[in-house]
């Protein structure tokens, strides 16, 4: 089942900090479906076209679920009249589209306003819990290779790892106050025609990050696997050639050499996280 937009998580959400690598991802697997059962809360009450392959390839992985999803839209909102502090959930949603717009559509629900009418263009938001840093990682690197640079990684203090796919191109232009349109018809269909072009170039980074994620996501799994047969031939061989000696002292050296290994994973010199409350 596919992710919806918007989901609320567990409100009282057992900690990952400190449990071993099996219990960590067994208590992963309980989120991801606990999350992935819920309703759709969203205003649309589905995942949108355009992010549903996205959506759909990531929930298919162990070690991601999404929380929450926008594959892109113009909206025209009312925001009444302290329009230029508009809040989604305040506000009158005139028009909102996830596909190229056109004048007299904008026009006819511009004549629906009573207050400060905003258009605005918002590009794909996707919203992913990670089993592990790592994870989130890898993530963010075709991100931002695919033009969404504006994504971040935050990391609860009960160890939740959440990544944002966010980008900049964005679009915000008030059209009208208190009723009264401040624009002419010219400007809002040049305004309209920027809005469109975003929304093709955020349709083609979304295409970019599809294909650049299948390609990472396939090379990993070759990746994880060459090095457990790599660590269970070495395993094997040491075990075997230290056991006439001594075999407690080999198997010693085995499990070191696996946890050197683990320890060169860990760290990456190029990624910074930063640490944030749990509800942030």
């Amino acid at each position: 089942m596919a992710a919806p937009r918007e989901r609320p998580g567990p409100r009282s959400a057992p900690s990952l900090r400190g449990l071993p690598g099996t219990d960590r991802a067994a208590e992963f697997g309980r989120w991801k479906a606990q999350c992935l059962g819920r309703a759709d809360l969203s205003r649309k009450g589905s995942v949108d076209e355009g992010a549903a392959g996205l959506v759909q390839l990531l929930n298919g992985r162990e070690q991601y679920f999404t929380t929450s999803s926008c594959a892109g839209r113009i909206v025209l909102l009312d925001g009444g009249i302290n329009g230029f502090e508009v809040q989604k959930q305040n506000c009158c949603w005139l028009l909102v589209t996830h596909k190229p717009c056109v004048k007299d559509d904008v026009i006819v629900a511009l004549k629906k306003a009573n207050g400060d009418a905003i258009l605005k263009f918002e590009p794909l938001v996707l919203h992913v819990q990670c089993r592990q840093l790592q994870d989130a990682q890898i993530l963010h690197s075709v991100a931002i290779d695919s033009g969404f640079r504006n994504s971040g990684i935050t990391v609860g203090k009960r160890g939740k790892t959440m990544l944002a796919v966010r980008s900049t191109h964005g679009l915000e232009v008030p059209l009208s106050h208190k009723g009264k349109l401040m624009v002419t018809e010219e400007y809002i269909d040049f305004l309209l025609k920027v809005a469109n072009q975003k929304m093709e170039e955020n349709k083609k980074r979304i295409e970019r990050f599809y294909n650049c994620l299948q390609h990472a996501l396939e090379k990993e799994t070759i990746t994880n696997s060459h090095a457990k047969e790599k660590i269970k031939d070495k395993s094997n061989s040491s075990y075997t050639h230290k056991k006439k000696r001594n075999p407690e002292a080999a198997c010693g050296k085995c499990i070191t050499e696996e946890n050197a290994k683990e320890c060169e994973n860990d760290d990456d010199p190029g990624m910074s996280v930063t640490i944030f409350p749990e509800d942030y």
